[in-house]
């Protein structure tokens, strides 16, 4: 079993060395993160993603999508859809403290945007809570 949880509480790859935890969308990205290289081994990246073990991918609503597990719940719309961020397949938690909860207008973000973007007298909220409230 390679499941393991990265520093940041993400989903990871546990190296042949049983100590490296590589995080989940490191894995099949052309570039060896692991010592021996087991993160890169063609038995594991040859058919994505079905040549995966299950605990590294998430499945979007639109079952021709997939994203790497610790892309769920990262703030961001990774599948298109927002199924990783706001689906009832993610479970996602409400947005953290460094995040403001309001409905985006940029396809990139689903139910939080990030607190750096207030009051930056640019709208990415539909009601500009991020210009006045936020």
């Amino acid at each position: 079993n390679r499941f393991c949880t990265t520093p940041n509480n993400r989903t990871g790859f546990l190296c042949d060395d049983r100590v490296t935890c590589v995080p989940a969308s490191w894995v099949c990205d052309n570039v060896s993160n692991c010592r021996n290289g087991e993160d890169e081994q063609e038995e594991l990246c040859g058919d994505l993603p079905h040549s995966l073990p299950g605990y590294l991918v998430f499945q979007c609503s639109n079952s021709r999508s997939w994203v790497y597990a610790d892309q769920r719940c990262n703030g961001m719309n990774d599948c298109g859809d927002c199924s990783d961020e706001t689906g009832s397949l993610a479970a996602c938690p409400p947005c953290g403290w460094e995040w403001w909860s309001c409905s985006p207008v940029h396809y990139e973000f689903c139910s939080c945007i990030p607190r750096r973007l207030c009051r930056d007298g640019i709208q990415h909220c539909l009601g500009w809570s991020d210009e006045f409230v936020c």
